[in-house]
């Protein structure tokens, strides 16, 4: 959470960390590196309030650096404020490549040697486990290897306990991991650990290729998060290790929750989760193509390398005219289970689909309009409410939290219900609108909230007439499923995408399959 916690566009709260840190222990993790005490007084916040949590694995790990050049260690307040923290281990970083001794830290190398081993040293005597970061190992190994060795030498004699080699500008190749990785373990005799960047995008591949040269210590973040591009990505890393290597990572059966772990995190982060991520994303396991859905619901290890059930992921067979008649049909039968190929409906719902397409829906990751689609189509569908009457006003200026206000009118079974709300724009408004009126009768409609909402433009070439497509993400807390909307108009296709979002929400909670 430290390393995560750096990258741009995240912002924990002590709350937030708090969160993590359980979810982390849950799950299994070993350490938890929860922040630099020294550094910020919300850290230090968050080492008070994490005392109160009941962590049933995780050892908590406070983070800083070496002391300073040219004074006791003993005053040095960043190194003192690490006991403060009262945690069992410390993780403490030191140079170990001449460049940043001589132009960072404008110190002699003798100097830097000694500030190793007296940090080191010093929280050994306080009782404390210590891992020492090497920073910009592999880069100094490159510069001078006879330096970068003498930085491990030192922290080994003053009893350090692991030694984390980091690739910390993240540039380094796999076959440089593993030839300077090899000369560690031969001549330094402590736990070795990795700690790689992923600024060549190599941050998993090398973590991989350190763990099958001996390393046994791993440090990365819940999906990559960190500075620049990022940090090793654990959800890629602990699966490859566990199911490709054989290498036992976590507690038996918790690998299945790994694709849960990444969409909590993703959550408290308040970033879009990366639906391609390798193991854990929305798309890691879905199939357009027509020949390869055909291949993979006859034998799935045609095209998946392992089962998605086996990191609690599931395959997802996506919508559109390259899906194959067959695959369209066993999608249809989700909710009609009596439509055959040979069913007159069959090619109206195929004429549908195309004609949509041709308009610009897109069906990928909007599975939940597609069954909508086919119960409107096939005549079956339900009237959950009716809009009577919306308004959307926006106003200046535009610097203010709501910038936007909408009144909405639904009726349900007779009964009409009126509504205003406000929001930081017009779907916003019009979000929290629909859904405060309609909770009235369908309360279960608190539990669901927006995660994403995506606009594409689809004719660029009549600028602000084009055609738009929305895509809203939603959530209930367990489940997610995507919505489309189409038109010339921005506000009518997120309008079209929320009814459908709440409408599929209400199905799911009803009964999908519908009679003859």
């Amino acid at each position: 959470m430290r390393d995560g916690a750096q990258a741009e566009g995240i912002s924990f709260t002590v709350t937030d960390k708090l969160k993590i840190t359980k979810r982390l222990d849950d799950f299994g993790i070993d350490y938890i590196e929860a922040g630099n005490p020294g550094s910020n007084i919300k850290d230090m916040e968050f080492f008070q309030c994490v005392k109160k949590l009941d962590l049933k694995h995780a050892k908590l790990v406070a983070f800083g650096s070496t002391r300073k050049a040219d004074i006791k260690v003993s005053e040095d307040n960043n190194v003192l404020s690490l006991l403060s923290a009262e945690t069992g281990a410390v993780a403490i970083f030191g140079k170990s490549s001449l460049l940043h001794v001589t132009d960072v830290l404008r110190t002699s190398p003798e100097e830097n040697i000694n500030m190793i081993f007296d940090t080191i040293h010093f929280f050994k005597e306080n009782g404390k486990e210590v891992i020492f970061d090497a920073e910009h190992f592999f880069d100094g190994y490159k510069l001078d290897a006879d330096y970068a060795m003498k930085t491990l030498q030192s922290a080994v004699k003053a009893g350090v306990d692991c030694i984390a080699l980091c690739d910390t500008n993240g540039g380094s190749l796999p076959y440089e991991i593993e030839d300077i990785v090899k000369a560690v373990i031969q001549n330094i005799h402590v736990q070795i650990g990795i700690h790689c960047h992923n600024d060549a995008g190599m941050a998993a591949a090398n973590s991989i290729i350190a763990v099958q040269n001996g390393v046994s210590h791993i440090q990365g973040t819940i999906n990559g998060y960190g500075e620049r591009c990022g940090n090793a990505n654990l959800c890629t890393i602990i699966p490859s290790i566990e199911l490709k290597l054989n290498i036992k990572c976590i507690a038996d059966k918790k690998i299945q929750d790994i694709t849960n772990v990444s969409r909590y995190v993703s959550e408290i982060a308040n970033l879009a989760h990366n639906e391609r991520e390798p193991y854990v994303g929305n798309s890691a396991f879905a199939h357009k193509g027509g020949m390869h859905i055909d291949a993979v619901q006859k034998n799935s290890k045609t095209f998946e390398h392992i089962s998605p059930e086996t990191v609690g992921n599931s395959r997802r067979i996506l919508m559109s005219e390259v899906s194959g008649r067959s695959t369209i049909i066993n999608r249809v039968q989700e909710v009609a289970p009596w439509i055959t190929r040979e069913s007159p409906e069959t090619q109206q719902i195929i004429d549908k689909l195309k004609e949509l397409e041709y308009l610009g829906y897109q069906f990928e990751g909007a599975e939940s309009s597609f069954k909508l689609m086919v119960i409107r189509e096939l005549g079956k569908d339900r009237t959950f409410f009716n809009v009577k009457d919306f308004r959307v006003l926006c106003e200046n200026p535009w610097n203010r939290e709501n910038s936007a206000f909408a009144i909405i009118k639904v009726e349900v079974d007779g009964e009409e219900e009126v509504t205003a709300a406000e929001g930081d724009g017009p779907i916003n408004a019009l979000d929290k609108a629909l859904r405060k009126a309609l909770e009235i009768f369908y309360p279960e409609l608190s539990k669901i909230r927006l995660t994403d909402y995506k606009v594409r433009v689809l004719e660029s070439g009549n600028a602000t007439a084009s055609r738009v497509r929305v895509h809203i993400e939603s959530t209930d807390g367990d489940n997610v499923w995507g919505t489309v909307g189409v038109s010339t108009n921005i506000v009518e296709a997120s309008w079209e995408a929320l009814v459908d979002s709440i409408e599929y929400f209400l199905y799911e909670n009803g009964q999908w399959i519908i009679n003859n």
